[in-house]
């Protein structure tokens, strides 16, 4: 199996050029990529927004919101980019169009996928350690399992700080951290908060963080940072 999960954050030129080579380096040969654009509403500007900034990385992206048949066009696909946006939206969507077990059948039988942000969320069990805001119901929360374990995307560690002007001001909600301390009192599985920027790729059951940290979180146990270029494989298998 083979997957991309990146946590977003691409926002400056430097980290868009680490974006496409990461994308490039995965994606090798193939020549037409089906990009899965649901998380967002304007699913024809999403798709022109990433090429206006170089998210395509010199391939040709097909929007699956154009094609006849959605199931027909991820049976068919070369390989699968499914964007960020909101987890929820993107959730509904997938189950909705009954993409779910086709997806994962094709991963899982070799094509790679990519995801970004929301497409991140949906490559794991389950949706619940998303950020974002439940804006519609899906039918479940359980989404592609393409690891075996949670990931929280856009993770900081630490206290939030607003600036207003030209001051900083400290802002009281809750630290990810503690938000993950509330999955785990409900639910057992691994947490990855993978950092901004930060890629984690998986090859069979090799897994390797790329261009930036995650943090490890499991169940009753401390918190562990996690640094390219150690052995991921023992500390993620579920």
């Amino acid at each position: 199996m083979r997957v991309l999960l990146g946590s977003g954050g691409f926002g400056n030129e430097e980290r868009r050029a680490f974006f496409r080579g990461e994308m490039r380096s995965f994606f090798g040969n193939v020549k037409r990529i089906l990009f899965i654009p649901y998380a967002l509403h304007n699913h024809q500007a999403y798709l022109k927004a990433l090429l206006a900034r170089g998210f395509d990385a010199g391939y040709e992206l097909v929007g699956i919101d154009s094609c006849a048949d959605p199931v027909a066009a991820v049976e068919e696909a070369e390989g699968i980019f499914v964007g960020g946006g909101n987890t929820f939206r993107l959730t509904h969507d997938l189950q909705r169009f009954g993409l779910i077990d086709p997806i994962k059948r094709r991963v899982q039988g070799g094509i790679p996928y990519m995801g970004a942000s929301a497409g991140t969320n949906v490559a794991c069990p389950t949706m619940q350690t998303t950020n974002d805001m439940p804006i519609v119901m899906p039918e479940s929360f359980e989404t592609l399992g393409l690891i075996p374990f949670q990931i929280n995307s856009h993770y900081y560690r630490g206290q939030v700080w607003v600036r207003e002007g030209d001051n900083f001001i400290e802002h009281f909600g809750e630290t990810r951290a503690q938000r993950i301390a509330e999955y785990h009192e409900m639910n057992s599985l691994k947490v990855l908060g993978l950092h901004e920027g930060t890629f984690l790729r998986r090859e069979m059951d090799k897994y390797e963080l790329l261009g930036g940290d995650a943090t490890l979180f499991r169940a009753g146990c401390s918190e562990e940072l996690l640094a390219p270029g150690l052995d991921l494989a023992a500390v993620l298998r579920a």
